[in-house]
């Protein structure tokens, strides 16, 4: 099979949209090229260069799904031969931004346990060719000749859909703070400083910044707000979510289409989100975490983008049958500990205060900043009261986090490794941090599922509580996947013998 030709132009307008400002920067001022006249006929020059490029790789591109592969053979100046096992396939995304959609293109990625990138990608095919790899590749996985699929591999139920009043709360609670650095770079470039706009030109440099500074700071924070809203609302515009058989179905975006599948048997971890706003408005989203995506991805998507709490609850029980959540807090000598961390970091900011009075022509009520002692008992319980764990029969639930709780759902089967650290600090109050580490968590430095400040021998009994766990529920998996296989064979013999 080959890729769309339509493919050919359009990945040479890519080519030229990615190098061509490149190409701009480094001959504009150059004797020859000047002028919009000399710079239009560069990029016209590099796009029927990246056309005959483009036209080369696709003629020396091919892919061939067969019963047990997917083949993809590849490459202009090298030659490259990929064979995929099927059921080593754990994702088929695909992706349409609004120029492909245009010309009936799509993207196709493909994603395996283990891989260290995105194992393959088509670019492009035809929205019809997408979608039929993307169920024939569902179809093979499940063991099933065409032909024969069974109703409920075949039947489609809805689980979600998003609505106009939740879009609309989503753009309100989904503030991303990850881009506060991008606009505080950008906000000075797109309007004039405040400083010349609102500060005194004849007031000092120092207090001008004083006076000005929060200002920058409410605009800083207000922009990332509505970017970020108008992002959220963007990305899951027109949310759908089904059930077929064994997989649930997404399909979401506005400027850009994705649509994929999350395999239920590979799923590692549920994650139920709520941030301050959500939390007090009733509001929950979740998350389902498989292995298989390349790093830098989330290696997650999201099942539901907001919802009201009960729903993504009672979708998350549908997925894993967790019992309803009763968490054990830390003991109360945990939340002593914040006490004390945080009036270090207050007694910090007053000393640092008293500094810019005392060394500075600034003078301001420094004294003031210690009213934010005040403070630090209800940030601690806050912050204790948010953190706790389930030790349920076949999971282990954890939560944590005030201004964006978690609470993750870990089945026994999954986990990789279970560890418990102590700190200098943890050791003198006999507390620990409990992680559990799965194959879908993004590694020992970050995003794993943990119980923060338990208490230390509490932790080591769970340690132990779940590593036993675990291999009890590997030993039941093995078995009832002996006895499938069992059945099987017996009511088809050939089964044995392609073993063979």
């Amino acid at each position: 099979m080959k890729l769309n030709p339509l493919s050919i132009p359009y990945r040479a307008g890519e080519s030229v949209v990615r190098l061509a400002w490149v190409l701009v920067i480094a001959f504009v001022g150059t004797s020859g090229i000047s002028g919009p006249t000399g710079i239009g006929l560069l990029v016209v020059a590099w796009f029927v260069v990246a056309t005959a490029y483009q036209l080369v790789y696709y003629q020396r591109f091919d892919y061939e799904l067969t019963e047990d592969t997917l083949d993809i053979a590849s490459g202009v100046v090298s030659r490259r031969q990929r064979e995929i096992p099927i059921r080593r396939i754990q994702n088929v995304d695909i992706s349409r931004n609004v120029v492909q959609r245009l010309l009936g293109l799509s993207r196709i990625d493909l994603e395996t346990a283990g891989g260290s990138s995105t194992e393959a990608s088509l670019r492009y095919v035809s929205t019809e060719e997408a979608e039929r790899l993307q169920s024939e590749i569902a179809r093979l996985k499940r063991g099933e000749t065409e032909g024969e699929e069974s109703p409920e591999s075949t039947t489609e139920e809805e689980l979600f859909a998003i609505t106009p009043k939740e879009l609309g709360l989503l753009g309100l609670v989904g503030v991303d703070l990850r881009l506060l650095g991008f606009v505080t770079v950008i906000l000075p470039v797109v309007f004039p400083p405040v400083q010349r706009r609102f500060g005194d030109p004849f007031q000092d440099p120092l207090i001008a910044l004083a006076t000005t500074a929060p200002l920058v700071a409410v605009a800083i924070v207000a922009v990332t707000a509505a970017i970020s809203g108008l992002l959220a609302v963007a990305n899951y515009y027109d949310f759908r979510l089904a059930r077929r058989g064994d997989e649930l179905l997404y399909e979401r975006g506005l400027l850009q289409r994705f649509s994929g599948s999350i395999p239920l048997e590979k799923v590692q971890t549920l994650s139920v989100s709520e941030n301050v706003i959500a939390r007090r408005l009733g509001y929950a989203s979740l998350a389902v975490e498989t292995a298989g995506y390349a790093p830098g991805d989330a290696g997650s998507q999201s099942a539901i983008p907001l919802a009201d709490r009960t729903r993504v609850l009672s979708l998350a029980q549908s997925v894993e049958a967790f019992a309803d959540l009763d968490f054990e807090r830390p003991p109360k000598r945990a939340r002593e500990r914040y006490v004390a961390r945080y009036a270090i970091v207050v007694a910090v900011v007053v000393a640092i205060a008293y500094a810019v009075n005392r060394m500075t022509d600034i003078t301001f009520a420094w004294y003031a900043t210690a009213g934010l002692f005040a403070v630090v008992p209800v940030a601690a319980h806050l912050k204790w009261v948010n953190l706790g764990y389930d030790l349920q029969d076949e999971y282990i639930v954890l939560r944590e986090g005030f201004w964006t709780r978690t609470i993750t759902v870990v089945p026994y089967y999954r986990v990789q490794t279970v560890l418990d650290s102590q700190s200098v600090f943890q050791r003198r109050r006999r507390l620990a941090t409990l992680v559990v580490d799965t194959a879908g968590s993004s590694g020992l430095t970050s995003g794993q599922p943990r119980a923060l400040d338990i208490d230390a021998e509490t932790a080591q009994d769970i340690r132990e509580s779940v590593a036993d766990r675990l291999q009890a529920a590997l030993a039941r998996r093995r078995e009832e996947r002996r006895r499938e296989r069992l059945e099987a064979i017996a009511a088809d013999p050939s089964e044995l013998a392609a073993d063979d």
